[in-house]
């Protein structure tokens, strides 16, 4: 389900800020950017590399890791085109910052 709730609050801040109905349409366009992620409010999210949900387990974390981080290690690519090296090498960077990043996570609880 896609989010509806930016709208509505960009919508209210946006005529209250401005007392304008013009105001309202701009904080529409706003809340509808927030909706649909235009900032990429979600890259702070390293579940979703992992196809997990934050109430995962250390082991499933570990296996999505160990099971990603395995298919795509530029190892694994060393006879492969420059571009799909490239491409292995920057997705195992990501896999593995978001894998430091849930450990550092679960280490402040």
């Amino acid at each position: 389900m896609k989010r509806w709730y930016g709208k509505l609050l960009g919508f209210v801040a946006g005529w209250l800020l401005m007392r304008h109905p013009l105001g309202g349409l701009v904080g529409l366009i706003i809340g509808h950017a927030f909706d649909e992620d235009w900032f990429k409010l979600s890259r702070d999210n390293p579940y979703r590399v992992f196809g997990l949900t934050s109430d995962a387990s250390d082991a499933e974390v570990d296996q999505a890791y160990r099971r990603l981080i395995s298919q795509y290690h530029p190892d694994k690519m060393a006879g492969a085109a420059e571009d799909l090296r490239r491409q292995a090498e920057q997705k195992a960077g990501e896999i593995n910052a978001a894998y430091d990043r849930i450990k550092t996570l679960r280490k402040r609880k």
